[in-house]
């Protein structure tokens, strides 16, 4: 099965309904094949005392409190209505997390499968009600330990989520290289047993290539429109070319691993005759002589008897008389 690519749209709208379109027919344009936002009410994800990230402040530089930023980020229910139809007719899948219980009984009936961000791993009530719907799930796995990924994996089981993909995750918008500890995908795939991807916030499209490598299903990366919007996650996102740039190594990889058997490929079977070599005449020999190490060497083509019976026809005789340079048959 091919990578899932998410474009996550996330709030680089800016709370416009038309930036947000635009961003869907980006996404579909680049081949991306799900777009995903957020949908949430600013009065009740975050308390009027609750601050922002460090990387929030930073790239808008301003400070306010985490609720009068997130207000400028809503769209209105209806958008997502008309957002998830919109997507219906490019032919892109539309996907949105939800950051409260009452945006999950919205979005239940829009979608067909579920993206938890990471803050939400340690929600129990939030888990609880996305497993009831019993709908596939993928997570980000941002900022947490081992243990807290198997609490939360435990309640989606216990509450009959369908499946779960687990994305490894750095929360920090950029994240450096030297975060990213792209083993613990290996970590989380062995010990879960379950589909594992990448939710990428470094700079760039290395890691999510190199992810993809390593076995990651889903990717998942932001995307904007223009890096130099004001807004907490832009410098964090792709633009529209850098995504698809992104897409293309991704798939160009996928190309490139195959089904991890190990057999010569189609293109290399004329091949084996002319780089491969066969037991041949070292100088002439007559029919009867014995054939021993100095008589006989090996050469190209590979047409004739293997190298790999060097020790059967050494000590046998000459069937008929060789040239030198010719390829030596025996009676094996």
């Amino acid at each position: 099965m091919s990578v899932i690519i998410i474009a996550e749209a996330g709030v680089n709208h800016n709370g416009d309904y038309n930036i947000a379109k635009q961003l869907i027919i980006e996404s579909k344009k680049m081949g991306a094949d799900i777009v995903k936002f957020q949908m949430f009410d600013a009065d009740k994800l975050a308390s009027s005392r609750a601050k922002m990230a460090e990387y929030q402040r930073k790239n808008l530089g301003v400070e306010m409190s985490q609720k009068d930023m997130l207000s400028r980020l809503m769209l209105q229910p209806d958008d997502f209505v008309r957002l998830a139809h919109f997507c219906d007719e490019l032919g892109i899948g539309f996907l949105t997390t939800p950051f409260d219980i009452g945006s999950i009984h919205f979005l239940n009936k829009l979608q067909k499968m579920w993206k938890i961000p990471s803050g939400e791993i340690t929600n129990y009530p939030y888990l609880v009600e996305i497993a009831k719907t019993g709908k596939d799930v993928i997570m980000s796995t941002g900022m947490s330990t081992l243990k807290e990924v198997d609490e939360a994996v435990e309640v989606l089981r216990e509450n009959r989520a369908g499946s779960i993909t687990l994305l490894h995750c750095t929360t920090s918008y950029p994240a450096c290289l030297e975060d990213v500890n792209l083993k613990a995908m290996i970590t989380l795939k062995e010990h879960f047993g379950c589909a594992v991807g990448y939710s990428d916030h470094t700079v760039g499209i290395d890691v999510a290539i190199a992810s993809v490598a390593m076995g990651a299903q889903v990717i998942e990366k932001h995307l904007t429109l223009d890096r130099n919007m004001n807004g907490p996650d832009h410098k964090a996102s792709l633009e529209p070319r850098e995504f698809a740039d992104m897409i293309r190594g991704i798939r160009n990889v996928e190309k490139a691993l195959g089904d991890g058997s190990k057999s010569p490929a189609r293109v290399e079977i004329s091949n084996i005759e002319v780089a491969r070599k066969s037991i041949v005449a070292a100088q002439n020999i007559k029919k009867g002589d014995i054939l021993t190490e100095t008589n006989l060497t090996t050469k190209r083509p590979g047409t004739g008897i293997s190298p790999m019976k060097w020790r059967e026809i050494i000590g046998t005789k000459a069937i008929k008389d060789f040239y030198k340079d010719d390829l030596i048959e025996a009676n094996l």
